[in-house]
């Protein structure tokens, strides 16, 4: 594929798509025309490549493309209706593919099709966005890039817009580009090479501009009562408000969050402007569409107690409520979709950071990063005008676009624990790990506890990326070290949803052997560990308002007396007893409490391979090879417990399948009578 336009436009859009001041995650669409022999005729036929719907350009591959036929693209032109019905056009699409097509086209791609150049890029650069959003864009693209770019009055993506730039390309020979109002910018090329040239040329040139004639202080004067807090107090009230601002964002349905405190955030938080420039929102439709039109912010200073804080959160929910309500009915029609939920994506708290809301932790996650390209937009525009995003009627024609919500419509069904946070203690290895790797399999967030940070990062990575899973160090016995992985937590994802206390060691001796430090160590870590870490989470949970989920990984041992095992089957026992009690006191939170009871799990076991196989084979006078064995032999199904099987209960115990379960526990030991529960 070397050389070929294909090749060109993905090393060239992998290029562009890789550094943020270009474009933002998943914004922004590049494409190239070439020739290929069409297999039915034989014959030489010319081709769009251009990346399709959805896809990022910084990690976009072959299969992220949709692939037309030129000469049905441009057909269309004869058939189209006009604005009023140019949503149609996107059908048509469908019509003009190649072969399979690929992805799915996007609303752009008329603009990629129609206009005459071979290479065309269409971005949505923090610089280039300024000056779309400048009051006097059009006088600063004249004065920043001469005859070079051509200002475009703001007009909703689709078939439109691309007859215009097509226009404006044949009627400006001398340009390389346009500002799109309110919007990025799109360049174009006869070759992948001068495409990305031009592309570039825009953004560094509009940044030079920006940086040369822009204000010391765009924003105003920082305010002091708003300055930022000591990054350890911050951290701590941020943790602390996680759990809160989550119940905000999580009226409609279930989020996850993501915080931030760059600076660029904590400047914009103590800035003079803020309240002004939040209230005006997002400009660029790939920013909105992830953030909302507009921020909540907390309207009290750095310094305010976290009890004010937390008081003032409900009245401020109410307030944004209402106002995005009032949004939705002033600009809905009849045929307008119904309002999707009224909480923010994004909350603001002055002296400590951002909090972003979506789906799943990337959709979080990137909500934040566009509201920091917005910040920038909105420092850019005011640096040498006035920030003027588009209006509001236009923002809703976008958010609630009947494209948009048939894209919508055709994402999949969520899984299993979709929006959920977990941790997981002892999770490194073992019964642990394979209950981390489930629940993030259903869909959720998880956090890896264990004593080794080394192990429990690995084991994060492992299992996914950042927006997956992440590693903390935490000993159980510890309540600085489970209120910090708690803080981990909700820091990483937003909150806490389902806590699995699986921590643990074994020591197995006979009573006359075990040592009052044998029992010390075994009630530290399981009995007080388990109490520390619920309590810790159900603090989280119960400030949430969302339920939750308790598990404790007990064992056969807390109900099945076997010798020389006092100190583990008596911890085993309190374990399954905090349960009960937990799953009475809890109930009104909807937070649900249950065990698990698992059988000697031998293999992938970190407690069997530090020595308490050995022991436990020694005690039934089984070579330690042959332990998993032995206890398949005494069971009533004849088989051996594997962590996974363990994982298995973990997630359907834990999922809306048993929603009206608590204080259950449930035995995966293959069938042990003496086990059986009573």
């Amino acid at each position: 594929m070397t050389n070929t336009p294909v090749a060109e436009l993905l090393a060239r859009s992998n290029r562009l798509g890789s550094d943020p001041r270009n474009t933002n995650y998943a914004g922004g669409n590049t494409s190239a025309k070439g020739t290929e022999t069409d297999p039915v005729t034989g014959e030489q036929v010319e081709l769009l490549w251009v990346k399709g719907s959805g896809g990022d350009l910084g990690t976009l591959t072959e299969p992220g493309l949709a692939v037309l036929r030129l000469d049905r693209l441009r057909s269309l032109v004869d058939v189209y209706p006009g604005v009023e019905r140019e949503d149609e056009m996107v059908a048509a699409f469908d019509f003009c593919l190649h072969g399979k097509g690929g992805a799915a086209p996007s609303i752009d791609t008329a603009m990629h099709g129609l206009v005459g150049s071979a290479h065309v890029d269409h971005l949505h650069p923090d610089s280039g966005i300024a000056v779309a959003t400048a009051k006097d864009g059009e006088r600063l693209t004249k004065e920043i890039f001469g005859e070079r770019v051509v200002w475009v009055p703001w007009r909703r993506p689709g078939f439109q817009l691309g007859l215009d730039i097509s226009a404006i390309k044949e009627a400006n020979p001398q340009a390389v580009g346009t500002i799109l109002g309110g919007h990025g910018i799109t360049a174009w090329g006869d070759t992948s090479a001068e495409a990305e040239a031009s592309s570039r040329w825009i953004i560094e040139t509009a940044q030079a501009y920006l940086d040369e004639h822009g204000a010391a202080e765009p924003f105003g004067a920082a305010v002091p009562e708003r300055a930022p807090l000591e990054p350890q107090e911050r951290h701590a009230k941020a943790a602390a408000l996680a759990p809160h601002l989550r119940a905000l964002a999580s009226q409609d349905r279930t989020m996850v969050g993501h915080f931030t405190d760059a600076d660029v955030v904590l400047e914009f938080l103590a800035s003079e402007k803020l309240a002004a420039l939040a209230e005006l929102g997002t400009s660029c439709p790939d920013h909105f569409l992830r953030t909302k039109v507009k921020p909540l912010v907390v309207d009290l200073p750095s310094d305010a107690s976290l009890d004010d804080v937390i008081a003032r959160l409900p009245e401020l929910h109410v307030a944004y409520r209402d106002d995005y309500q009032g949004y939705y009915d002033r600009n809905a029609t009849p045929d307008s979709p119904a309002i999707r939920g009224a909480d923010p994506a994004i909350v603001l708290v002055p002296g400590v950071g951002m909090f972003s809301y979506g789906k799943d932790k990337q959709t979080a996650r990137v909500a934040g990063e566009f509201y920091v390209n917005a910040i920038n937009v909105m420092r850019g525009a005011e640096s040498v005008s006035t920030y003027a995003p588009i209006d509001e009627s236009e923002k809703f024609r976008i958010e609630y676009w009947a494209l948009e919500e048939a894209k919508l419509q055709r994402m999949p069904e969520p899984l299993s624990h979709a929006g959920r946070i977990a941790l997981v203690t002892g999770a490194a290895g073992g019964i642990g790990k394979a209950i981390a790797t489930r629940l993030a399999a259903e869909g959720a967030c998880v956090v890896i506890a264990d004593l080794e940070l080394d192990k429990a990062s690995a084991a994060a990575k492992e299992i996914g990326g950042r927006d997956v899973a992440v590693g903390v160090q935490a000993d159980v016995t510890d309540p600085i070290q489970v209120q910090a992985a708690v803080d981990a937590a909700v820091l990483a994802f937003g909150g806490l949803d389902l806590l699995v206390n699986n921590a643990g060691l074994s020591i197995s001796k006979p009573l006359l052997d075990t040592t009052e430090a044998d029992w010390d160590l075994q009630h530290d870590v399981m009995a007080k560990g388990s109490f520390l870490m619920s309590q810790a989470a159900a603090r989280a949970m119960i400030a949430q308002k969302l339920g939750g989920d308790i598990l404790y990984i007990s064992s056969k041992n807390s109900v099945f007396a076997g010798p020389n095992n006092i100190a583990y089957s008596a911890v085993k026992a309190d374990q399954a007893h905090q349960v009960r009690l937990l799953a009475a006191e809890l109930g009104e939170h909807g937070v649900r409490v249950n065990g698990i009871n698992p059988d000697g799990v031998v293999r992938g076991s970190g407690i069997f391979a530090g020595g308490w196989g050995a022991k436990r084979a020694a005690v039934y006078g089984v070579p330690e090879e042959e332990l998993g064995a032995y206890y398949a032999k005494r069971t009533l199904l004849g088989r051996e417990v594997l962590p996974e099987h363990v994982a298995n209960a973990a997630a359907v115990l834990t999922s809306d399948e048993l929603s009206h379960t608590t204080g259950l526990h449930v035995p995966v030991d293959a069938g042990v009578a003496a086990a059986f529960l009573r």
